[in-house]
């Protein structure tokens, strides 16, 4: 069977579009199209059905899928690394979300080396849940930091951490609430806060809202602004109320700057999970750092 009809294969499985896996592979349509024609041929049976938009595998072909990549993904690896004396450094390619990966993940993949270095170099990129997963199955990235579970045989996932949530305020705005007025009223005594958010879905609000209050929040969102860490320095200069992972705004906590609004008996969490292409651990580098981080994540929890 021919390397190269797998290879196309494998792209179209993971990207699921003959269209998108000819842009990975700088191929054409009509090439990529006929490269999988070619193996469905030798193999005598379909291994896409086609739809409307994208292609999406049928049994046989996630089976193939299943077994083959890994091994290409390996044969990548060692074509791209060369057999020369200092071919040892790999690349780890990393991406998750920008404020956990900063925060959290880099620090736990960086320190550890000390000066012996760490036996990869280190590309990282930031991204929502769907596209690190999405550029994971691709073949970007060799290790994706995500919020969602990945489902499918091609990707596996490790639960790496929970997060907490805390509803957060400038100290000027709790004392205009009023302290136990919350408990007693629910969210309506936070009509009148602005509210700082992420995103105009109001994602962590919305979130926050449905587990703690049973609702939704009424007010839209006053500063959006596609970072926490810039989330977090709107709520210490009094913008409003947000909700941020504990680990972010821990320290702006103990020095005064923001204060938990409330302190509800079970507090949101969201989970982390470390995600990798199925069979890829066998690679020294991608191993090494799926050990630190595991082990990191016992002391964020």
């Amino acid at each position: 069977m021919d390397l190269a009809l797998l290879r196309t294969f494998v792209t179209v499985h993971r990207a699921g579009s003959f269209t998108r896996a000819a842009a990975l592979l700088g191929l054409s349509q009509p090439a990529v199209t006929s490269q999988i024609r070619t193996l469905e041929r030798q193999i005598g049976r379909p291994l896409f059905l086609r739809q409307a938009r994208g292609v999406t595998p049928t049994t046989i072909g996630d089976e193939l899928a299943h077994k083959a990549a890994p091994h290409l993904d390996a044969l990548v690896e060692i074509a791209e690394s060369g057999l020369e004396e200092d071919s040892s450094l790999r690349t780890l390619h990393l991406a998750g979300p920008p404020e956990f990966t900063a925060e959290r993940v880099l620090p736990a993949l960086t320190e550890p080396a000390g000066e012996d270095g760490q036996g990869f170099a280190l590309r990282a990129s930031f991204g929502t849940a769907d596209e690190v997963l999405e550029g994971l199955s691709a073949g970007h990235h060799d290790l994706a930091i995500s919020t969602v579970r990945p489902r499918g045989a091609l990707l596996s996932a490790t639960a790496l951490c929970d997060e907490e949530h805390i509803l957060v305020a400038a100290p000027h705005w709790a004392e205009r609430i009023g302290t136990g007025t919350l408990p007693r009223t629910g969210p309506a005594a936070l009509e009148r806060v602005p509210v700082l958010e992420v995103h105009e879905s109001l994602p962590f609000v919305a979130r926050y809202w449905a587990s703690v209050f049973d609702s939704r929040p009424v007010r839209p969102g006053t500063v959006i602004v596609p970072d926490l860490r810039a989330v977090l320095a709107c709520a210490t200069a009094g913008a409003g109320l947000a909700v941020l992972p504990r680990y972010l705004c821990a320290d702006a906590l103990e020095r005064g700057e923001v204060v938990a609004l409330h302190h509800p008996t079970v507090p949101p969490l969201r989970t982390y999970f470390l995600a990798v292409r199925t069979g890829t651990l066998a690679m020294p580098h991608i191993a090494r750092a799926h050990e630190w981080l595991e082990r990191a994540a016992a002391d964020w929890c």
